[in-house]
């Protein structure tokens, strides 16, 4: 049996030099990587992420999840909702009135253990872990454009009742 090892590039210490000239064509970086598919999965992993929200249930109020969900299904068209342990009921708290106020519609649900250490212990534990990916309904637009030129109503009507006092 045959073993193939791969090393990694050295990667070139930096030295002070003058500034680079703009060229037409972008230079290859010199990130050392050992295989192009390797490559290419962690450049998907990467993009993946960017609409992926860890939840806890002990850091931020329930609402500023449900925000920052309808903030991702705007940029993103879909939100992943992620959680641990106890924190999967605000998960599937945050997707319910999401998908009740007609906003979200539900693609996928996975669930699975994950081990980990605990922290008191020092043991290996297994906790619950929910992933809900949830993408844009079809009102989706229609009903946050309606939100916010109502809550820009509101505003005018409180500055003018500002401006009688």
């Amino acid at each position: 049996m045959m073993m193939e090892t791969l090393a990694a590039a050295p990667i070139p210490t930096p030295t002070p030099t003058q500034a680079p000239t703009p060229t037409a064509t972008p230079e290859p970086t010199a990130a050392p990587t050992t295989e192009v598919v390797n490559n290419d999965t962690t450049i998907a992993l990467a993009q993946q992420k960017k609409n992926r929200i860890q939840v806890s249930n002990t850091k931020k109020p329930l609402f500023f999840y449900v925000n920052l969900a309808k903030r991702y299904m705007q940029q993103y068209n879909e939100v992943e909702l992620s959680a641990l342990g106890m924190a999967i009921t605000t998960v599937v708290t945050i997707a319910e009135i999401l998908k009740n106020n007609g906003l979200a519609t539900e693609k996928k649900v996975l669930t699975s253990t994950v081990g980990m250490k605990d922290e008191h212990k020092g043991r290996q534990i297994q906790k619950a872990k929910i992933e809900i990916v949830l993408g844009k309904s079809e009102k989706f637009d229609s009903l946050m454009n309606a939100a916010s030129s109502a809550s820009e109503g509101e505003e005018a009507k409180d500055n003018k009742d500002d401006e009688k006092q």
